[in-house]
């Protein structure tokens, strides 16, 4: 009896690493510009209140008996007290949270179309409306009861110019890097990191072939570059499925992915929705945007 009653504890034990590991979840806890905080709520008992990080919603979620907010962070934010409203069926509340600072490094690159750089006055016409279009699907905010936030890597290739440089084309500065580049051969797949719904697709000057898939509660993703679109507006695809084909549309200097995340319509770190490992064995320099 002793001897059971001792496997039995020992097996507890062991599955506790492994319970907190899996409770512990993803988008990482990473409060910086650019990053996520998850905040906790409380106790799970009056179901899920409606939660804003300043106008934005933010996605809330049940976790172990208790309710989180999962707040994207914008890369404007600065270090210090920021604060949650939160909407329940008794009133509302304020719940406080510590943006950390975050120095992100500066990166050079040298594009040989200036066009690209300095727009023509048509293309900044082009460019102004398909911005409309680009921000309105990274609002998305669809309903769902859970989201998967444990992504997998879109496709297969090296990691190249990560999330939050600080860019100069030509010598000329621009808005920091909002996505992570994935080299990759023209015309490697590109899958659903996760299940979703395509919001939108389009050809755009900067992004060229672009598809845009809603995960639920303001999580989005955003796929540029591409050399060919296999989706459609409104299709739902699911973790792993073809979204299209590695290219070199828009502004490129080489065949690689540009893979964005948006939460609570803010561009945070593609790679805290990752597993590490799966991220550091394929790190390396790839091919910039």
């Amino acid at each position: 009896m002793r001897t059971e009653l001792r496997h039995l504890l020992l097996g507890l034990l062991l599955c506790l690493p492994l319970a907190a590991a899996g409770a512990s979840g993803f988008p990482r806890h990473q409060p910086v510009p650019g990053g996520v905080a998850i905040v906790d709520l409380g106790p799970a008992t009056d179901g899920l209140p409606v939660v804003h990080y300043g106008k934005r919603r933010v996605m809330v979620r049940e976790r172990a008996g208790r309710l989180e907010a999962v707040v994207g962070i914008p890369l404007s934010a600065k270090p210090g007290l920021a604060h949650l409203t939160v909407k329940t069926a008794s009133g509302t509340q304020r719940r406080e949270f510590r943006i950390q600072p975050k120095e992100y490094a500066t990166q050079h690159i040298t594009l040989k179309n200036k066009r690209m750089v300095n727009p023509y006055a048509k293309d900044l016409e082009r460019i102004l409306q398909e911005k409309k279009i680009i921000l309105g699907a990274l609002a998305t905010w669809r309903e769902t009861p859970a989201v998967e936030t444990r992504f997998d890597l879109p496709v297969d290739g090296r990691l190249g110019s990560p999330f939050g440089l600080r860019r100069y084309f030509n010598g000329e500065p621009r808005k920091p890097h909002s996505g992570l580049d994935i080299a990759a051969p023209k015309g490697a797949e590109i899958r659903a990191p996760a299940d979703g719904v395509v919001v939108t697709t389009g050809n755009y000057f900067f992004n060229g072939n672009t598809v845009f898939v809603d995960h639920g509660q303001g999580l989005v993703t955003m796929y540029c570059h591409m050399h060919d679109i296999a989706v459609k507006p409104g299709q739902p695809v699911r973790r792993g499925d073809v979204l299209g084909h590695v290219g070199m549309t828009g502004r490129v200097t080489g065949p690689h992915l540009h893979w964005g995340v948006s939460l609570n319509n803010v561009r945070v770190d593609p790679k805290l929705f990752l597993d590490l490992p799966e991220v550091a064995k394929n790190q390396g320099r790839g091919t910039d945007e």
